[in-house]
Protein backbone atom coordinates (compact mmCIF):
# COMPACT_ATOMS: atom_id res chain seq x y z
CA UNK A 1 0.00 0.00 0.00
CA UNK A 2 1.24 2.93 -0.98
CA UNK A 3 1.99 5.55 1.71
CA UNK A 4 0.22 8.84 2.37
CA UNK A 5 2.28 11.88 2.41
CA UNK A 6 -0.97 14.05 3.74
CA UNK A 7 -0.43 15.80 6.67
CA UNK A 8 -3.47 15.15 8.98
CA UNK A 9 -5.26 18.47 9.86
CA UNK A 10 -5.84 19.28 13.27
CA UNK A 11 -7.88 22.56 14.29
CA UNK A 12 -5.00 24.81 14.63
CA UNK A 13 -3.73 23.52 11.24
CA UNK A 14 -6.88 24.25 9.88
CA UNK A 15 -6.69 27.96 10.89
CA UNK A 16 -3.48 28.36 9.87
CA UNK A 17 -4.73 27.53 6.07
CA UNK A 18 -7.42 29.51 6.41
CA UNK A 19 -5.40 32.41 7.64
CA UNK A 20 -2.73 31.83 4.87
CA UNK A 21 -5.44 32.05 1.95
CA UNK A 22 -7.30 34.89 0.91
CA UNK A 23 -9.89 36.22 3.42
CA UNK A 24 -13.44 35.69 3.01
CA UNK A 25 -14.94 38.90 2.40
CA UNK A 26 -17.69 40.56 4.86
CA UNK A 27 -20.73 39.32 2.95
CA UNK A 28 -19.06 36.04 2.55
CA UNK A 29 -18.62 35.47 6.15
CA UNK A 30 -21.96 36.49 6.91
CA UNK A 31 -23.42 33.99 4.63
CA UNK A 32 -21.00 31.32 6.36
CA UNK A 33 -22.52 32.37 9.64
CA UNK A 34 -26.26 32.70 8.69
CA UNK A 35 -26.28 29.42 7.38
CA UNK A 36 -24.45 27.88 10.77
CA UNK A 37 -27.26 29.97 12.45
CA UNK A 38 -30.39 29.37 10.52
CA UNK A 39 -29.82 25.70 9.26
CA UNK A 40 -27.39 24.00 11.43
CA UNK A 41 -28.12 20.75 10.78
CA UNK A 42 -27.77 21.46 7.11
CA UNK A 43 -24.59 23.24 7.25
CA UNK A 44 -22.40 20.87 6.70
CA UNK A 45 -24.00 20.99 3.31
CA UNK A 46 -22.07 24.47 2.51
CA UNK A 47 -18.64 24.27 0.99
CA UNK A 48 -16.09 24.48 2.89
CA UNK A 49 -14.27 28.12 3.61
CA UNK A 50 -10.87 27.47 1.65
CA UNK A 51 -13.06 26.43 -1.55
CA UNK A 52 -14.63 29.79 -1.83
CA UNK A 53 -10.78 31.14 -2.55
CA UNK A 54 -9.78 28.35 -4.48
CA UNK A 55 -13.12 28.51 -6.97
CA UNK A 56 -12.41 32.24 -7.23
CA UNK A 57 -8.72 31.27 -7.83
CA UNK A 58 -9.82 29.13 -10.67
CA UNK A 59 -12.16 31.23 -12.44
CA UNK A 60 -9.76 33.99 -12.55
CA UNK A 61 -7.16 31.53 -13.96
CA UNK A 62 -8.97 30.03 -16.84
CA UNK A 63 -10.20 33.46 -17.40
CA UNK A 64 -13.62 31.59 -17.51
CA UNK A 65 -17.08 33.83 -18.32
CA UNK A 66 -19.45 31.33 -18.47
CA UNK A 67 -19.92 29.56 -14.98
CA UNK A 68 -22.89 26.52 -14.36
CA UNK A 69 -23.32 25.40 -10.68
CA UNK A 70 -24.97 21.88 -9.91
CA UNK A 71 -26.67 22.57 -6.45
CA UNK A 72 -26.21 26.05 -4.98
CA UNK A 73 -27.46 25.57 -1.39
CA UNK A 74 -27.37 28.80 0.60
CA UNK A 75 -24.86 30.07 -1.82
CA UNK A 76 -21.56 31.02 -0.96
CA UNK A 77 -19.61 29.28 -3.63
CA UNK A 78 -21.90 30.98 -6.52
CA UNK A 79 -21.08 34.47 -4.46
CA UNK A 80 -17.04 33.23 -4.33
CA UNK A 81 -17.28 32.38 -8.31
CA UNK A 82 -19.37 35.05 -9.68
CA UNK A 83 -16.99 38.17 -7.51
CA UNK A 84 -14.36 36.56 -10.12
CA UNK A 85 -16.25 36.99 -12.88
CA UNK A 86 -15.75 40.25 -15.29
CA UNK A 87 -18.87 41.83 -15.02
CA UNK A 88 -20.34 41.10 -17.88
CA UNK A 89 -19.82 36.30 -16.99
CA UNK A 90 -22.77 35.45 -16.06
CA UNK A 91 -23.17 31.93 -12.82
CA UNK A 92 -26.11 29.75 -13.59
CA UNK A 93 -27.01 28.40 -10.73
CA UNK A 94 -29.13 25.04 -10.51
CA UNK A 95 -31.08 24.18 -7.49
CA UNK A 96 -34.38 23.04 -6.45
CA UNK A 97 -35.08 25.12 -3.00
CA UNK A 98 -36.41 28.66 -2.61
CA UNK A 99 -36.12 28.36 1.03
CA UNK A 100 -32.02 27.39 0.71
CA UNK A 101 -31.34 30.08 -2.33
CA UNK A 102 -33.04 32.91 -0.57
CA UNK A 103 -30.13 33.31 1.68
CA UNK A 104 -27.86 33.43 -1.59
CA UNK A 105 -29.97 36.01 -3.28
CA UNK A 106 -29.50 37.93 -0.47
CA UNK A 107 -25.73 38.16 0.10
CA UNK A 108 -25.54 38.36 -3.77
CA UNK A 109 -27.34 41.50 -3.80
CA UNK A 110 -25.29 42.61 -0.80
CA UNK A 111 -22.17 42.27 -2.43
CA UNK A 112 -23.75 43.79 -5.97
CA UNK A 113 -23.54 40.49 -8.37
CA UNK A 114 -26.82 39.38 -9.01
CA UNK A 115 -26.73 40.90 -12.05
CA UNK A 116 -23.95 37.75 -12.88
CA UNK A 117 -26.03 35.32 -11.70
CA UNK A 118 -29.13 33.32 -12.62
CA UNK A 119 -31.33 31.09 -10.84
CA UNK A 120 -32.90 28.17 -12.20
CA UNK A 121 -35.04 26.94 -9.45
CA UNK A 122 -35.96 23.32 -10.81
CA UNK A 123 -34.28 19.70 -11.44
CA UNK A 124 -30.80 20.40 -13.05
CA UNK A 125 -30.86 17.86 -15.42
CA UNK A 126 -33.93 20.03 -16.85
CA UNK A 127 -31.89 23.29 -16.79
CA UNK A 128 -28.71 21.39 -17.99
CA UNK A 129 -30.87 19.71 -20.60
CA UNK A 130 -32.39 23.14 -22.08
CA UNK A 131 -28.67 25.03 -22.67
CA UNK A 132 -27.31 25.50 -26.31
CA UNK A 133 -25.38 21.47 -27.01
CA UNK A 134 -22.57 24.10 -28.58
CA UNK A 135 -19.28 23.78 -26.21
CA UNK A 136 -19.65 27.39 -24.18
CA UNK A 137 -19.25 26.60 -20.54
CA UNK A 138 -15.82 27.66 -19.21
CA UNK A 139 -16.69 26.05 -15.55
CA UNK A 140 -18.70 23.60 -13.60
CA UNK A 141 -18.84 23.15 -10.23
CA UNK A 142 -21.19 20.04 -9.10
CA UNK A 143 -21.92 19.35 -5.87
CA UNK A 144 -25.62 18.28 -5.76
CA UNK A 145 -27.04 15.28 -5.36
CA UNK A 146 -24.77 12.55 -5.54
CA UNK A 147 -26.51 9.86 -7.52
CA UNK A 148 -27.17 12.17 -9.83
CA UNK A 149 -23.06 12.80 -10.32
CA UNK A 150 -22.51 10.96 -13.48
CA UNK A 151 -26.02 12.32 -15.07
CA UNK A 152 -25.13 15.68 -14.48
CA UNK A 153 -21.12 14.71 -15.66
CA UNK A 154 -22.78 13.58 -19.31
CA UNK A 155 -25.20 16.82 -19.64
CA UNK A 156 -21.94 19.19 -19.03
CA UNK A 157 -18.93 17.35 -20.91
CA UNK A 158 -20.03 17.97 -24.30
CA UNK A 159 -20.98 21.76 -23.18
CA UNK A 160 -17.37 22.47 -22.17
CA UNK A 161 -15.19 24.39 -24.24
CA UNK A 162 -11.71 22.63 -24.99
CA UNK A 163 -9.58 23.91 -21.53
CA UNK A 164 -12.65 24.55 -19.31
CA UNK A 165 -12.77 22.78 -16.20
CA UNK A 166 -15.39 20.93 -14.05
CA UNK A 167 -15.03 20.94 -10.38
CA UNK A 168 -16.85 18.09 -8.22
CA UNK A 169 -17.05 18.36 -4.63
CA UNK A 170 -17.24 15.43 -2.03
CA UNK A 171 -15.51 12.77 -4.06
CA UNK A 172 -14.24 11.27 -1.32
CA UNK A 173 -17.79 11.44 0.50
CA UNK A 174 -16.46 11.01 4.32
CA UNK A 175 -13.92 8.26 2.99
CA UNK A 176 -16.53 6.19 2.85
CA UNK A 177 -15.38 5.45 -0.66
CA UNK A 178 -13.20 2.81 -0.02
CA UNK A 179 -15.59 0.30 1.79
CA UNK A 180 -16.64 -2.77 -0.56
CA UNK A 181 -19.85 -2.81 1.47
CA UNK A 182 -20.58 1.26 0.63
CA UNK A 183 -24.25 2.26 -0.47
CA UNK A 184 -26.66 5.36 -1.23
CA UNK A 185 -25.14 8.19 -1.98
CA UNK A 186 -21.48 7.31 -1.29
CA UNK A 187 -21.32 4.27 -3.66
CA UNK A 188 -22.37 6.80 -6.42
CA UNK A 189 -19.68 8.87 -5.77
CA UNK A 190 -17.33 5.86 -5.78
CA UNK A 191 -18.88 5.00 -9.19
CA UNK A 192 -19.21 8.44 -10.72
CA UNK A 193 -14.74 8.46 -9.49
CA UNK A 194 -14.69 5.25 -11.85
CA UNK A 195 -16.58 6.84 -14.55
CA UNK A 196 -14.48 10.35 -14.64
CA UNK A 197 -11.54 8.08 -14.33
CA UNK A 198 -12.21 6.59 -17.68
CA UNK A 199 -13.54 9.54 -19.68
CA UNK A 200 -10.71 10.17 -22.04
CA UNK A 201 -12.54 13.64 -23.41
CA UNK A 202 -11.28 14.67 -19.63
CA UNK A 203 -7.99 14.89 -18.05
CA UNK A 204 -8.19 14.46 -14.03
CA UNK A 205 -6.99 15.06 -11.01
CA UNK A 206 -8.57 14.42 -7.46
CA UNK A 207 -7.17 16.70 -4.43
CA UNK A 208 -7.91 15.98 -0.63
CA UNK A 209 -9.38 18.80 -0.16
CA UNK A 210 -12.28 19.49 2.06
CA UNK A 211 -14.27 16.27 1.26
CA UNK A 212 -12.23 15.53 -1.69
CA UNK A 213 -12.17 17.38 -5.07
CA UNK A 214 -11.71 16.37 -8.62
CA UNK A 215 -11.04 18.98 -10.77
CA UNK A 216 -11.03 17.96 -14.69
CA UNK A 217 -9.97 19.87 -17.86
CA UNK A 218 -11.55 19.08 -20.99
CA UNK A 219 -9.45 18.09 -23.81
Amino acid sequence: MTKSKSTPITPELYDYVLAHNPPLDAVQRGLVEITHQRIPDMAEMQSAQEQGPLLAFLVRLIGARHIVEVGTFTGFSALSMAQALPPDGTLIACDVSEEWTAYGREAWAQAGVSDRIQLRIAPALDTLRAMPADPHIDLVYLDADKANYIPYWEEVVPRMRPGGLIVADNVLFHGQVTDPEVTGPALAIREFNDHVRADERMEAVMLTVADGVTVARRR
